[in-house]
């Protein structure tokens, strides 16, 4: 690849990275901030075990947590085994049986598919008698009318939104796009419980969705909040009300957020997070680079290296299978771990379509250090999330593009 064209992507994406930076000011100041306010000390990063009685660091974390996503609670534990963990305690948590869920951002995760029992799960929320609706986005934003004559003519409990996009072809969804459809709803049952899937989306703007009028967000701490450090976990913040059911739901009825050790993980937790908004930064820059540097190549990207951003995947439509798996090879061959690895498509436990992934990372499956995976179906889409560094995202971008034309 020619330096000429790497020069002329540099100058191209120049002012959108200023942006960036602006946005990891805003949100480093709200970190450092809940730190303060919280009075972290060296003795908060001391480990329970058994049943994790009286441990004042992991109470110090969700305190933290509370105040930079402004909750009234939070629930931030390693029990959680991921964010599609996080959701599934939640969903349990808040529905009955004879409830309805409803979803107005489509379909939601594949991991959701046997969860809420759109694939036959004898432990999926179906199974246990709660209802499942969905509306689909229409040009990529919120079908109001078909919101408002469901909400209207049905008895719905929760209401799910997921911002990012999973593996589907719309867009992410923006925090004001959210504000307006939360507000929208409150006005037609203020009682309907709105929950929001923030994965891949914390620290992507200055505002997190409990400040728009979610009740409850949901994500993972493999993702941007664990800030490359944290080796497992996930997060939920909202309603105290709603964190309780969720945290009797994660350990028992009666005994709830008052247990579950930390095993040693309290310092991890707050490192990451102290780091979490100069690598979203790091993951922001990455992704707006390689939107730039693949449109300049010819292919389809989305979202443009200019537009408004809500999460840190990028989005290359690739039109062809084989593009893809060269291209997810390339990011793989050029990671610090596993580099020797060739990805190649393959099943994977809740997925329907084989899938090819390269995730050359320090902690298994963490999407905030530089992944790109995609399922092996039309219109071949490789989805690149992540880079604990601009720098090594960079490198390992032009070298993967490098390999399309090998």
């Amino acid at each position: 690849m020619s330096e000429e064209l790497i020069k002329k992507v540099d100058l191209k994406i120049k002012d959108e990275l200023s942006k960036v930076d602006d946005l990891e000011r805003i949100n480093s100041e709200k970190v450092l901030n809940a730190f303060i306010k919280e009075q972290v000390a060296e003795t908060d990063f001391n480990d329970t075990t058994g049943y994790g009685y009286n441990d004042v660091g992991r109470d110090k974390i969700e305190k933290i947590y509370s105040d930079i996503f402004k909750s009234e609670d939070a629930l931030v534990r390693n029990q959680f085994i991921s964010g599609s963990h996080a959701l599934t305690v939640a969903f349990f948590a808040l529905l009955r049986p004879g409830d309805t869920l409803l979803s107005i951002t489509g379909k939601p995760y594949d991991t959701m598919d046997e969860v809420i029992g759109l694939v036959d799960n004898s432990s999926s929320l179906k199974s246990f008698g709660i209802n499942y609706m969905q509306v689909d986005l229409v040009n990529n934003d919120f079908d109001y009318d078909k919101i408002k004559e469901i909400i209207t003519t049905n008895k719905i409990k929760v209401i799910e939104i997921q911002r990012s996009k999973g593996y589907s072809t719309r867009k992410s969804l923006t925090i004001d796009k959210v504000e307006s459809v939360i507000s929208f709803i409150k006005t037609l049952d203020k009682d309907i419980i709105i929950m929001v899937d923030n994965c891949y989306c914390e620290f992507v703007s200055s505002r997190e969705p409990i400040e728009v009028g979610a009740d409850i967000a949901v994500g993972s701490l493999i993702k941007n909040l664990g800030g490359g450090i944290v080796p497992n976990g996930a997060y939920i913040v909202g309603r105290s009300d709603l964190i309780k059911l969720c945290s009797e739901r994660l350990t028992l009825p009666g005994e709830g957020k008052e247990v579950g050790p930390s095993l040693g993980i309290n310092k991890q937790l707050l490192q990451g997070l102290f780091l979490a908004p100069s690598v979203v930064s790091s993951s922001l820059k990455t992704a707006i680079f390689t939107s730039a540097l693949l449109e300049e190549l010819g292919y389809n990207v989305e979202p443009k290296y200019n537009e408004e951003r809500a999460d840190i995947v990028q989005n290359i439509i690739f039109n062809d299978e084989n593009l893809l798996i060269k291209y997810t090879q390339g990011i793989q061959s050029n990671s610090p771990i596993d580099s020797n690895s060739l990805p190649i498509p393959d099943d994977m436990p809740g997925y329907t379509d084989k899938v090819i992934m390269a995730s050359g990372s320090f902690t298994q499956g963490s999407s905030i250090e530089l992944s790109c995976d995609g399922p092996l179906r039309e219109p071949f889409i490789a989805y690149q999330q992540g880079s604990l560094t601009y720098t090594y995202g960079r490198l390992a971008v032009i070298k993967a593009v490098s390999n399309l034309e090998s």
